[in-house]
């Protein structure tokens, strides 16, 4: 299953173009060269003798190379192709293409090989939202080069552009009047560099590292794959799916200067690919088992940008963890907030999970050591800044009312979060999960102090604050008519009523009283939120339900990962395997690479999952789904200093066997087989 679009990705510097291998960017749509937010390339056009190509074959070698065969297009369909153009396209924080023409001629053929070129240097932000640029252009030729320019006051994006043979340059592109003998061919390597400030190459100033050559990234990956577990199953969906994410996890590493060289999840091309609190988390909390370094560095990075002050244009408060951070013209000019942006309520509880968890797993106490300050920032802000309303709850309220986000819980868009007569709630608003995490960094953040801070009076006071909050949760959030959490509270106390996802995250987080955890499985897995494939953002029969509504209805991965893994701590074994076997039958449509999101039509409607229209693809959160499903059907989690697995494997995926387990017990393994859940 395609959207036609063909994608290439190191970090945050990637390629989006069309089948054949052009570049013919709109104002809207998100394809061309881009690097730190910065289109450099909009525009990218073979033609041969003045006909644009068709293409033959894509090959995906790699996530940063992609073969491309194309043709040029005939007058009539059963017109005899004399002439065949290569594109071998690389990419390794610069960009490279060699393009090869062969001749299918007995005879010699005369050619003019033309590649048109532009680059607009939109900002990813105006990309989306349609602005005019304030900048002036310049284009420039000498010394065998193409270079395009941008300049706005101190703000300079260049692209240069050359090639290995002789070529007519101008400021349009790139000529070449090829003779090729016969069943000859001929070729030239193409390079574009993304260029800052002074000229210099912009991931190097701005990470402090060089391009990589393809022999160092495909050893890069080949050292990365063999670090990861060995997995060996039945199922050849889960086998594809499971390689296909850790090469994507290490397509997405970013490596911003401020890192020391250590690498972190960016969120997903090609809106996102960026440093952002909530995805980073997440991603890392799915991917421990398997590569605990990326948790390690993102805890790193996140308390190094910690909030420190209060800046309501920023949305900065001190202890809060950041939302996101970008690097184009509209953050550099403070037409964005995102230098960095702190809107997002759940990153800060999150950030103390995620500490936890991965001390369980790796035994590190000296992070957890380094890092108390900030944990207990994290810890103060959920009182002292969260609790807005000065009820024990975390709510959300912008404070930058221009370019703020209005909704700051993971389902951010703007009608996210409704009543189940579709009326959106007035501000600020308190969602059930936020109250989830708030609970759990609370628990976790006792283990923590008693175990690591020496602070038993800390830790006592924090236990006891997470069981008056898990008290009152249970009082206030419980619709009775409906027998589930409600989606949130409104400004006024309102219990927002609707039907959703979100209630899943309850149950991983352990705020939900026993005695209720039935209850919210039967929904989890009732048909108004299980599509067949996955748990729905929300339920059919809620006024604003959408199959593809982006969080009104869409089935998001992550999302179903996070509820199985929660369904397995209370007990429910067999809905967990219900929703791992329908996510990961749906990446085998998606050539096992899960998208951001997909539609949340009935399984028996369309009998395959429908793409959400522009959904990311990869996205860090979506990759580390596979991870996180095969953590909850083997049953791993650490005691300890050993890893127990409690396997409960759902028909269908026959055996599972995952090896050399990394943690805090060296390298263990896991072996689960179908039959064993119906004991």
């Amino acid at each position: 299953m395609s959207d036609g679009l063909v994608r290439l990705l190191d970090g945050n510097t990637f390629v989006v173009s069309e089948e054949t291998g052009d570049i013919d960017a709109s104002p809207t749509i998100p394809s061309g060269l881009f690097s730190f937010d910065t289109r450099f390339l909009s525009k990218w056009i073979l033609s041969i003798n003045g006909e644009r190509v068709s293409p033959l074959t894509v090959e995906e070698i790699e996530y940063f190379e992609n073969r491309f065969v194309v043709v040029p297009t005939m007058p009539t369909p059963l017109a005899d192709v004399s002439v065949s153009a290569i594109r071998d396209r690389f990419i390794g924080g610069s960009f490279t293409e060699r393009l090869t023409l062969v001749n299918h001629e007995p005879k010699p053929v005369e050619l003019r090989i033309r590649i048109d070129v532009a680059s607009d240097f939109a900002d990813l932000f105006e990309i989306k939202d349609v602005r005019n640029k304030r900048g002036r252009y310049h284009i420039r030729v000498g010394g065998g080069c193409l270079r395009l320019g941008y300049q706005r006051e101190k703000f300079c994006r260049e692209t240069l552009i050359s090639s290995t043979a002789p070529a007519q340059i101008d400021q349009q592109g790139l000529t070449y009047d090829v003779r090729l003998g016969p069943h000859d061919q001929w070729s030239t390597d193409l390079h574009v560099q993304a260029l800052g400030q002074n000229g210099r190459d912009l991931r190097e100033s701005l990470q402090g590292k060089r391009g990589r050559v393809r022999k160092q990234m495909r050893q890069d990956l080949d050292d990365w794959l063999a670090a990861a577990p060995r997995l060996t199953c039945d199922s050849p969906t889960l086998a594809r799916t499971y390689r296909r994410s850790l090469a994507d996890l290490a397509a997405l590493r970013f490596m911003p200067l401020t890192a020391g060289g250590h690498a972190l999840p960016a969120a997903g091309l090609p809106w996102f690919m960026a440093i952002f609190g909530r995805d980073s988390i997440f991603t890392s909390i799915q991917a421990l088992p398997f590569t605990p370094d990326l948790a390690a560095t993102t805890l790193r990075l996140l308390a190094l940008l910690q909030g420190v002050v209060l800046d309501d244009f920023r949305e900065e408060e001190p202890g809060k963890i950041l939302h996101e951070i970008r690097y184009g013209e509209t953050t550099g000019f403070e037409e964005q907030p995102h230098s960095p942006y702190f809107g997002s309520a759940d990153s800060t509880p999150l950030y103390v999970i995620l500490l936890d968890e991965y001390e369980r797993w790796t035994g590190d106490a000296a992070t957890v050591r380094l890092l108390e300050r900030s944990a207990r920032a994290a810890l103060r802000w959920i009182d002292e800044y969260g609790d807005i309303m000065g009820d024990g709850y975390v709510w959300y309220q912008r404070r930058n009312e221009r370019t703020g986000l209005e909704n700051q819980c993971w389902k951010d868009s703007w009608d996210a979060i409704s009543f189940r007569d579709g009326r959106l709630p007035g501000l600020p608003r308190a969602t059930c999960e936020l109250q989830g995490y708030a609970y759990d960094a609370k628990i976790r953040g006792a283990r923590l102090a008693r175990e690591f801070w020496h602070d038993p009076a800390y830790a006592d006071r924090l236990e006891r604050e997470a069981a008056e909050l898990k008290e009152r949760f249970n009082r206030d959030f419980w619709v009775t008519d409906g027998e589930y959490y409600a989606l949130a509270l409104d400004g006024e106390g309102h219990q927002v009523d609707a039907l959703s996802s979100n209630i899943g995250h309850l149950l991983w987080s352990g705020i939900v009283e026993e005695t209720r955890a039935a209850r919210i499985a039967e929904h989890l897995l009732g048909p108004r939120l299980f599509s067949g494939w996955g748990v729905r953002t929300l339920a059919t029969g809620q006024s604003r339900y959408n199959p593809i509504g982006y969080h009104v209805g869409t089935v998001w991965p992550f999302d179903n990962a996070f509820i199985a893994w929660g369904l397995r701590r209370y007990g429910f074994h067999r809905e967990a395997g219900r929703i791992a076997e329908g996510i990961i039958d749906a990446a085998g449509y998606f050539d096992g690479r899960l998208p951001e999101a997909f539609g949340g039509y009935e399984r028996e409607l369309t009998r395959y999952p429908v793409l959400y229209p522009t959904a990311c693809s990869p996205q860090a959160w979506s990759t580390g789904t596979p991870l996180l499903l095969l953590r909850t059907m083997l049953g791993m989690e650490p005691r300890g200093e050993h890893l127990v697995t409690r396997p409960a494997v759902p028909p269908g995926m026959g055996r599972i066997e995952l090896l050399d387990i990394p943690g805090r017990w060296g390298r263990a393994g896991a072996l689960g087989r179908a039959h064993r859940e119906r004991h």
